[in-house]
């Protein structure tokens, strides 16, 4: 009806997990470069993951 009920698929969960990561790390990187590098790192690899669902 309004998609309110509609599951996320992975592809979408791992779309919103990244873009998260993002914001973390964008957000932490004036503030201790060390967890903002660490954030980084995580959104790289979803973004691999992401990678893997589209071929």
């Amino acid at each position: 009806m309004f998609g309110i009920f509609k599951k996320k698929s992975a592809k979408e969960k791992l779309q919103n997990k990244y873009e998260k990561l993002l914001k973390e790390a964008h957000s932490l990187s004036t503030v201790d470069r060390k967890k903002s590098d660490g954030k980084i790192v995580e959104a790289e690899e979803i973004m691999k993951q992401l990678e893997k669902l589209n071929v």
